[in-house]
């Protein structure tokens, strides 16, 4: 990070163990999806909790970072954009945690010809999302390498969108009643949502790169 950073290492730390709990939070959103769809109660509700204490050393984090920010020693006109990129990467987290409530609250039954495809919805999503924090160490550390990690990012970001609209055209030419629909419809999209969100931070990166270039 001494592209950015002239001279604390704790600051560049604090960044990586930021990053890290956005992909631990990213796996524990993921294995929670799959204990749902096989009807592991109790690990969801384990991985739940789990997520929910990890998006919270994160905020946590983040405000310390943010507040470092301002005190040490980074370059002003980086400021800003890394600060951005921080917020927007903390929306991936908590839309993942908001959807595993979601979860939690609404027991959603989904279509047993569906669950496959729920499941590739979510090993989709976390890979964009585990792509979008490539990118974000590459900002720091390797600026050449963010371009590849956000073109990864932005392939699973689609493959997502594909299944999920393959997810409704299914829902909708079934023989349900609207409300059960509509409820297949709302889970897939939130799921997706992370991935679109995801899709948003690469978006904020790709152009902090390229103004610190010019």
């Amino acid at each position: 990070m001494e592209i950015l950073f002239r001279r604390t290492r704790e600051l560049e730390r604090q960044i990586d163990e930021y990053l890290d709990l956005v992909v631990q939070g990213s796996l524990v959103y993921r294995s929670a999806i799959e204990h749902y769809l096989q009807k592991r109660t109790d690990d969801f509700s384990e991985r739940l909790a789990e997520l929910e204490s990890i998006e919270s050393k994160a905020d946590e984090l983040r405000r310390e970072i943010e507040t470092r920010l301002y005190m040490e020693t980074l370059l002003p006109e980086s400021r800003g954009d890394v600060l951005g990129l921080l917020e927007s990467i903390d929306r991936v987290l908590n839309r993942c945690e908001e959807s595993l409530q979601d979860f939690s609250v609404e027991h959603p039954e989904f279509m047993a010809e569906l669950i496959e495809d729920f499941h590739e919805l979510v090993v989709e999503t976390i890979s964009c999302v585990d792509h979008m924090v490539m990118a974000a160490r590459s900002y720091f550390r390797d600026p050449k390498a963010v371009r590849d990690h956000i073109a990864h990012a932005r392939y699973h970001e689609h493959e997502s969108d594909k299944i999920g609209e393959r997810i409704r055209r299914m829902v909708f030419a079934s023989k349900m009643e609207l409300a059960a629909k509509l409820h297949h419809r709302d889970f897939a999209m939130r799921i997706d949502h992370i991935a679109d969100a995801a899709e948003d931070v690469c978006d904020r990166i790709a152009i902090a790169n390229i103004k610190r270039s010019l």
